[in-house]
């Protein structure tokens, strides 16, 4: 086996996209497919997003939304009736021209979103206000022709999300549920993949096409750049109107509904990979973790065999029934190194490893993978496994945060800000509010406005480009 088969070749600070592309690949989470821009999620990075799909699945229900279906193919005829939503997408769609050898007459569009499909089924089902409020959340894939350089998580041409739709009797109900959206994406990124986030809202020129406003969730990466990680939609009446998604009122009296769409995607495992990992590859926080805990029983002989593995067999029963997921790994003709290597690389969170020397001692090597550290713990002391996961699952979060914190400035200089941009990170910088600084700020350093925090209103500054007065201090940023 050659060295480029074993390990990660390049340093996560001096080749950053070549080693994001090699933990991808080595950690065994996604491959290329045979078309341009698509990739083939492995077992362990599918069981990730099944992890995520399942918590966030949990949080919508109890706020009273259920999963539907919708089909991926959309007609033509029908995406023109929100021609300026559409517009946003149309250099991006992929179209669907013959069926067999036969012209399909009204070109079809597989899905690169589906506000016009779910909302020329949402004016069939709602009627009247009993029939509010209408929530829905689907499960799909959409589909967008990149045309930037496509990366595996970050940037494909078909990828994993799920999209809600609610639909309301009242703007403030509409209002309420953006909220609860972005606060359920808040609170799941950072307690389930250890990730801390920045809420607030769009700038107008960025935020969603055909929404009243945008809130979105904005992290910083290890190289710099900016990642949204969520985003939710107040919708207003802009599709309701074109799409006639109308109620009666209890006095019979005809209204136009209010709107929300809101999504995550699979980009969410993109931004684990690269918060956390390092130069042996994957670092997995526990609670998203496919295996939790490793096993590696040590033997020499068949002798040492068994010895070592009904105390292992022993040990896997005792974490499994407490619902932690276990693999033993008793691989042969593979070294203890070769196997520690290789599970590192794979990023499970602990490593027991159990020899004849330990059973002599009564006691187990545990090691984690976040920052190697090694414990030996009593046999009868398995309970402490449990605690362990918890905080490294804490303390992988901290210590995100504190690297986050340390990759944002301060910033109301333009001369220095233009010369640190190059270096990345997010820029606390005043701003006026006007597109035309916005524009020329983006068109000088490539930094946009990512999220305009809430309650980062502040007039009591100047302007970072026109020295005008304040009106907030947004984040700028260049993204991915």
């Amino acid at each position: 086996m050659g060295k480029e088969d074993v390990g990660i070749t390049v340093s996560k600070k001096e080749d950053f996209s070549e080693w994001y592309t090699q933990v991808v690949l080595k950690a065994k989470l996604a491959d290329y497919a045979p078309v341009k821009g698509l990739i083939v999620l492995r077992p362990d990075g599918y069981s990730i997003w099944e992890s995520l799909r399942d918590t966030f699945d949990k949080k919508f229900s109890k706020n009273g939304i259920r999963n539907g279906f919708l089909p991926i193919l959309i007609p033509e005829s029908l995406l023109g009736k929100e021609q300026k939503h559409f517009a946003g997408f149309n250099p991006e769609v992929f179209w669907v021209t013959h069926s067999g050898t036969n012209e399909v007459g009204d070109r079809l569009a597989l899905r690169p979103t589906s506000e016009t499909l779910a909302y020329t089924l949402y004016s069939k089902w709602i009627q009247s206000w009993r029939d509010l409020p209408l929530k829905i959340n689907f499960w799909n894939t959409a589909l967008r022709a990149e045309i930037k350089a496509t990366k595996p998580f970050l940037r494909t041409s078909e990828f994993l999300w799920q999209e809600g739709h609610t639909v309301h009797t009242t703007k403030e109900e509409a209002e309420k549920e953006v909220m609860k959206i972005l606060d359920i994406y808040k609170n799941t990124v950072e307690e389930e993949l250890a990730i801390p986030v920045t809420t607030g809202k769009k700038s107008e020129k960025e935020k969603f096409v055909g929404a009243v406003y945008t809130t979105t969730m904005e992290s910083i990466m290890p190289d710099g750049k900016a990642l949204q990680m969520g985003t939710s939609h107040f919708l207003g009446q802009n599709f309701s109107k074109p799409f006639e998604v109308k109620f009666a009122d209890k006095d019979n009296v005809e209204h136009f509904a209010w709107q929300t769409s809101w999504g995550v995607s699979w980009r969410l495992i993109g931004a684990m990979i690269m918060a956390h990992g390092d130069d042996k590859g994957l670092v997995l926080p526990p609670k998203v973790a496919p295996i939790q805990v490793v096993i590696v029983p040590i033997y020499r002989n068949e002798e040492g065999e068994n010895k070592v593995m009904p105390k292992v067999e022993e040990i896997r029963n005792q974490l499994e029934a407490k619902e932690i997921r276990v693999s033993i790994d008793d691989r042969e003709g593979l070294s203890p190194g070769y196997k520690f290597n290789d599970w590192e690389m794979k990023g499970v969170p602990l490593r027991i490893e159990i020899g004849p020397k330990d059973l002599e001692k009564d006691s187990m090597i545990v090691a984690k993978r976040y920052n190697s550290e090694k414990l030996t713990i009593n046999f009868a002391e398995i309970e402490k496994i449990f605690a362990i996961l918890d905080e490294i699952q804490i303390e992988m979060l901290k210590k995100a945060r504190k690297d986050a914190d340390s990759n944002t400035i301060n910033i109301s200089n333009y001369t220095d800000f233009k010369s640190k941009i190059e270096k990345g990170g997010f820029f606390n910088s005043p701003w006026c509010g006007k597109l035309e600084c916005e524009d020329k700020i983006k068109e000088e350093t490539g930094a946009e406005i990512r999220v305009i925090p809430f309650e980062s209103e502040d007039t009591s500054q100047k302007c970072i480009y026109c020295q005008e007065q304040s009106a907030s201090i947004p984040i700028f940023a260049r993204g991915y």
